[in-house]
């Protein structure tokens, strides 16, 4: 039925009918390469464009607006059937309403569960990671790949394969941790499992996404033997172990070039070298950014010339509307018509492929209903297996039989939080609705926040607040007057309305085309006339460099230009009274930051929280704290400690005397001093997607055996950080003065409420070059409970003609056991993985001994041997 609908589609299509024969591009008997070629050959320049041009937030909700087609566009998030419904109105207009009926891709985020409503939400990818089960994710990703197709998503932009090489950074969640192998495993078999079910993986960012401070998309400087070694090996993983057709370049710029404009990097190394036959995308904006961001491109045009002559593929644009800043080297010889062959044939070759030209209308019924309670099952069984035993003092886990009170604190317990890229979930169970669940009618279980995740900041001046004019209230907002000096004196360049001062100014001035890229300054005037009166905070949250009048007279001033902070004054105001209010503010650089803030409506005191959580916690005979973590997609963190007065909940919940457990609710490491002595466990849940709550409870209550292991490591401060386990050797010590350079929990580490014995290590004497070298052990559960040990295996070279890592992982195996069950685990681990990069950067084996180590974390080594490499 399937291929009759397809014939009889190409029968009656206005190209075929037109023209007699059907051509050749419209023949699925032909092979792809031949249908390219036919299909290039006939298309006009600006269709050629549009094949290259992909749009984020255009639902298709319009399709004649594409009347040239388009390489594709993001699904927005919305309900299935009128995901399906839309995404084949659009194929539909495009394969009957354009000249030669080229369809779209449609694509969505995917990067732990389908970004569409209904879809299953699995635990956030870091959680993955966790796991330390590659399989678990490959089944993940099947789900995933399963859903997309039914509502006809056929490319996910995911997944992250950049390495969190500092736990700083925002997007560290997004990732499967600090280790290429690690990370190389998990991407390669999400990747497999989406190209296996027709959907194209796009492994992103290419490449470190992550800069100096753990700042997101920062520019970096690496040397190539780095990146080789480094943040090469799990893109390579993903596009030749993986197969993936498609890949991100990143925002940041490396060596002086934007990602998207690497010729080295796209053209030598990705096209070349590794043969990617694929097509390669910017992130959303990128290209333009080569102009607004790096300023390496005098304008768009250039920057869209640079980036395909350098070896991108499409360009990744958030509007229709930019066509007209990108289309012109496109028509005017700047891009080469060979580069842009070369790019649109990467692009047909992967629609043929996908059978998009050939499929039937509606093409999304061959894929896995949304939500399905099978999926559901998956994502609590990732949920249970990616939690994180990280401390279990005085045996506070699992709880006590005879609990009768069990109190739940911490703002993140009754929030299930999903993480970033996360779909709309009205099935997301918290841990607190878990632990209700599973206590049933055996155990109480009470709850109080006791605080917020953030100590609330204080509130703008609202709107309603201000006025400008002759008198109060006659122009709604302050007058603002924008001066090119550095002094607001004299004529403005221009004067506007503001409705409120929060403005907020990065690499340009408010207006460039009115005050340029220099100095400028600002001045606002008006009226304040607060709703309320009483004693009130006012003042200016923002970069120095600024002043604040109050009735002519000088309020506050934060003197030159020099840091960001908070400054406020006490004021007397009175209900309805108006103020004459003047904020001058002066801008020598950017960034610049200013919002003029008050006490009036601020959240109230987080202190009677506080001490009703006390109260609660010494009413019960165990306490559970939730806390989490404020982060995400340019949110990177300048502190790793709990924020707002979580760490001071814990530490007074632990001062009532009940036992604590403390389930952290995050992406990322936390510093933990202030606070890990008084709390007898720690549970690590990252974000344990939609199922998370009943898997923390079934943790907690000990109906299984907590076995994730962490995929990076938590430092004991933030001044250790960068902070990895796979470094090489120092030129002296790894100790600080101060403070060791070790972690406080290691790359690899996990508890569990059962023991592992490791015994009977072997391994050859020595190996020939090029053979595999296959290592077995056996382990044995010595405790009562059934549980899973992660059996990590990791190699240190001896000697070598170049410095090599101190201790590199080089495989993994997640392995269950039952009580007093011994299992003997083997691990082949092939040639390359005991090879280097020459000092000419040349992959080779060379002889020589290397240590080979089992054990449970990259501290906590069990056996150790060594193996000979004989030329």
């Amino acid at each position: 039925m399937a291929g009759w609908l397809a014939g009889a589609w190409l029968l009656l299509s206005p190209q075929s009918a037109a023209g007699g024969s059907t051509p050749a591009y419209q023949n699925a008997g032909l092979p792809a390469e031949t249908r390219v070629q036919d299909l290039l050959a006939r298309m006009t320049p600006r269709e050629k464009f549009w094949q290259l041009f992909m749009l984020a937030g255009e639902d298709g909700g319009d399709p004649a607006r594409f009347r040239d087609g388009v390489f594709g566009l993001q699904l927005a998030e919305q309900e299935p059937a009128e995901a399906r419904r839309r995404g084949d109105a659009l194929q539909r207009h495009l394969r009957e309403h354009t000249r030669l009926g080229i369809p779209a891709i449609l694509f969505a985020e995917g990067l732990h569960g389908l970004v569409q409503r209904e879809a299953t939400v699995f635990p956030q990818a870091i959680g993955l990671a966790a796991s330390f089960d590659s399989a678990l994710v490959r089944q993940v990703a099947e789900v995933i790949a399963g859903e997309s197709r039914a509502v006809g998503v056929r490319q996910l932009l995911s997944p992250v394969v950049n390495l969190a090489t500092d736990g700083r950074w925002g997007r560290t969640e997004e990732s499967y941790g600090e280790d290429p192998v690690l990370s190389s495993a998990m991407g390669a078999v999400f990747v497999r499992a989406c190209e296996e079910r027709g959907v194209i993986a796009t492994p992103k960012h290419f490449v470190a996404n992550v800069g100096e401070g753990g700042r997101d998309s920062y520019p970096v400087e690496e040397s190539e033997r780095r990146l080789r070694e480094t943040h090469f090996p799990p893109f390579q993983a993903c596009l030749q172990a993986g197969g993936a057709r498609s890949l991100m370049t990143s925002y940041n710029s490396l060596d002086g070039s934007p990602c998207s404009a690497q010729d080295w990097l796209q053209n030598d190394v990705l096209k070349a070298e590794w043969g990617f036959r694929g097509f390669v995308i910017s992130d959303a904006g990128a290209v333009g950014g080569a102009n607004v961001l790096h300023f390496t491109a005098a304008d768009y045009g250039e920057a869209a010339a640079r980036a395909l002559n350098s070896g991108l593929d499409v360009i990744f644009q958030t509007s229709i509307e930019h066509e007209a800043l990108f289309l012109p080297p496109f028509l005017d010889g700047r891009i080469p018509s060979a580069v842009i062959d070369s790019a649109v044939a990467r692009v047909l070759r992967a629609k043929f492929q996908l059978g998009l030209f050939d499929e039937p209308l509606p093409a999304a019924e061959t894929g896995l209903p949304l939500g399905a309670e099978s999926s559901r099952r998956l994502a609590r069984r990732a949920a249970e297996e990616s939690l994180v035993l990280l401390q279990n003092e005085r045996g506070t886990l699992p709880l006590p039989a005879g609990l009768r009170r069990l109190a739940v604190l911490g703002p993140d317990a009754d929030a299930a939080r999903l993480g970033g890229y996360s779909a709309t979930s009205n099935r997301a169970v918290s841990i607190l609705a878990g632990l209700r669940e599973r206590a049933g009618n055996d155990v109480e279980v009470r709850h109080a926040p006791g605080c917020a995740r953030l100590s609330p900041p204080l509130p703008t001046v609202p709107a309603a607040a201000l006025s400008s004019g002759a008198g109060p209230g006659e122009t709604p907002g302050l007058k603002g007057e924008y001066f090119t000096g550095l002094e607001p004196a004299g004529t403005p360049a221009f004067t506007r309305q503001d409705a409120v001062v929060d403005a907020q100014w990065t690499l340009f001035s408010p207006d460039p085309a009115r005050l340029g890229d220099g100095f400028y300054s600002v001045r606002w005037t008006g009226w304040l006339t607060p709703p309320a009166g009483g004693r009130v905070e006012l003042g200016v949250e923002g970069n120095d460099g600024w002043r604040l009048f109050l009735d002519d007279s000088l309020l506050l001033d934060s003197g030159a230009p020099l840091s960001h902070r908070t400054r406020l004054a006490a004021v007397e105001l009175r209900a309805g009274q108006a103020r004459r209010l003047r904020l001058e503010c002066r801008v020598p650089a950017g960034p610049a930051r200013l919002r003029l803030v008050w006490s009036l409506g601020a959240a109230p005191d987080e202190e009677p929280g506080l001490r009703a959580a006390e109260e609660l916690a010494r009413s019960c005979d165990a306490a559970v704290v939730v806390v989490g973590l404020e982060e995400g997609e340019f949110r990177d963190r300048a502190s790793l400690a709990l924020p707002g007065r979580q760490a001071e909940l814990i530490r007074r919940v632990a001062d009532t005397g009940t036992p604590v457990t403390v389930v952290l609710v995050g992406g990322a490491p936390v510093v933990m001093e202030d606070w890990l002595e008084a709390a007898g466990a720690v549970l690590c849940a990252w974000y344990p997607g939609e199922e998370g709550g009943h898997a923390v409870a079934r943790a907690l209550f000990g109906d299984l055996s907590p076995a994730g292991r962490l995929p990076l490591s938590f430092p004991v401060a933030e001044g250790q950080v960068p902070l990895g386990y796979r470094h090489k050797p120092t030129g002296r010590g790894d100790d600080y003065a101060d403070l060791t350079g070790q972690p406080r929990f290691p790359f690899g580490h996990g508890l569990s409420y059962t023991g592992f014995r490791y015994s009977d290590l072997r391994l050859p004497a020595s190996v020939r070059l090029g053979e595999p070298v296959p290592v077995r052990c056996t382990l044995t559960n010595t405790g009562r409970r059934a549980g899973d040990e992660v059996v990590q295996l990791y190699l240190r070279d001896e000697l070598a003609s170049v410095a090599r890592p101190v201790l590199e992982l080089a495989a993994f195996r997640r392995v269950h056991l039952e009580p007093g069950e011994s299992r003997e685990v083997e691990f082949q681990l092939p040639a390359a993985a005991l090879s280097l990069l020459d000092a000419q950067l040349r992959p080779v084996q060379e002889p020589g001994r290397t240590r080979v180590y089992l054990g449970a974390s990259s501290q906590d080594l069990r056996l150790r041997g060594v193996v000979t490499v004989q030329p």
